[in-house]
């Protein structure tokens, strides 16, 4: 007999008009810099689509769903589809990057096997003042930091500036600026006063590490490998832009930060760098409770001092960006390396045991 190819759901939360729709709509010689690269970024849906294709290829059945933030459209492809195992790509629910943690629970309830973090690694990650004192008690660098629960900042706070100034709850450099980084008092307060505006507290003030931007990707559990590191070059920028990862650096085709910073991967570092940056990346990984894959962005100071900024579960998945583009230079395919987190996935399903009766209908 056949065996049957495992059934894997795509999932997604994609609410109203897709941007990338519109940016396509703009003539490139209108800007006013000369983008390098293209304005015909993939959309939402075809970015999931590609992803369902590459699982195809592999040898899975593979549907995309998007959930649209009902958790009855959620609970129809828990109960009815009732999938081998769930892709999951919420970051996400009813604009509230905090619900993430809470929509892979509900994966948890109805014990259907899904890739990447839990939801205690997704909520902790998420609280960055709390990954840091975590990072900190068991000895690996982080920035020296206050967070902030009120939009008050004395003028004795003991940190060296550069500062940045981000809110310590959010995800994927929202919030993130070129004003961030501040160096002197009246600015570090404004910020504040305007980072407490846009965003529900905590706000992290943290000391600005000047020095080399690295993002280490990680794949695997047992145990988990770092693929190679990824440098960000921001030597070209112009110079009223501190060199950071910011959200329109990041996202935004149309802002000319995102065509001035580029990526080297594999990054050039002498052998006893790398082997610290990626210890210190997978000690990251395993302390905050990561599996599957994960990203953790660090900082190399100007006397090769290791800093981790932040641990990211569930990183984005595009391919040809950041997570992918290190996993290519390990010699993975984009589809392989869906493989390989569809099947951690798997493994997980396989060790527990099905749900002694069938679900009842909504």
């Amino acid at each position: 007999m056949r065996r049957r190819k495992p059934f894997i759901a795509v999932l997604y939360n994609h609410v109203g008009e897709d941007e990338y729709e519109h940016i396509r709509q703009v003539d490139p010689r209108t800007l006013d810099f000369t983008p390098e690269y293209s304005l015909n970024v993939a959309t939402v849906r075809e970015e999931y689509d590609a992803i369902v294709e590459a699982l195809k290829r592999e040898g899975f059945r593979a549907k995309a769903y998007n959930v649209e933030d009902r958790l009855e459209a959620l609970e129809h492809v828990l109960r009815r589809e009732r999938p081998d195992a769930i892709f999951n790509l919420i970051e996400h629910f009813h604009d509230e990057a905090k619900n993430e943690f809470l929509v892979a629970g509900v994966y948890d309830l109805h014990r259907i096997p899904y890739t990447g973090a839990s939801p205690f690694a997704l909520a902790l990650c998420q609280r960055k003042g709390m990954t840091k004192q975590l990072l900190l008690a068991n000895g690996i660098r982080t920035p020296r930091f206050k967070l902030l629960f009120e939009p008050h900042m004395p003028r004795r706070h003991g940190l060296h500036y550069p500062l940045i100034v981000k809110p310590a709850r959010e995800d994927a450099s929202s919030g993130v600026s070129k004003g961030s980084v501040v160096s002197e008092l009246p600015q570090l307060l404004e910020r504040v006063e305007s980072a407490f505006k846009e965003f529900a507290p905590p706000i992290l003030v943290e000391e600005f590490i000047e020095g080399r931007e690295l993002h280490v990707s990680i794949l695997g559990n047992d145990p988990p490998k770092a693929l190679p590191i990824l440098e960000y070059d921001f030597s070209e920028l112009p110079p009223e832009y501190p060199p950071i990862i910011s959200y329109e650096a990041k996202w935004n085709p149309l802002k000319e930060e995102y065509h001035r910073i580029h990526s080297v991967c594999p990054a050039k570092l002498p052998k006893r760098i790398e082997h610290k940056v990626i210890n210190r990346a997978l000690e990251a990984y395993r302390l905050t409770g990561c599996r599957d894959y994960a990203r953790v962005d660090m900082r190399l100071s100007k006397d090769n001092k290791v800093y981790v900024l932040e641990v990211n579960p569930n990183p984005d998945l595009t391919e040809g960006v950041s997570y992918m583009a290190c996993a290519q230079k390990a010699g993975l395919s984009f589809s392989y390396t869906l493989k390989m987190i569809a099947e951690f996935a798997l493994a997980r399903g396989a060790s527990s045991p099905a749900p002694s009766v069938a679900a009842p209908n909504p």
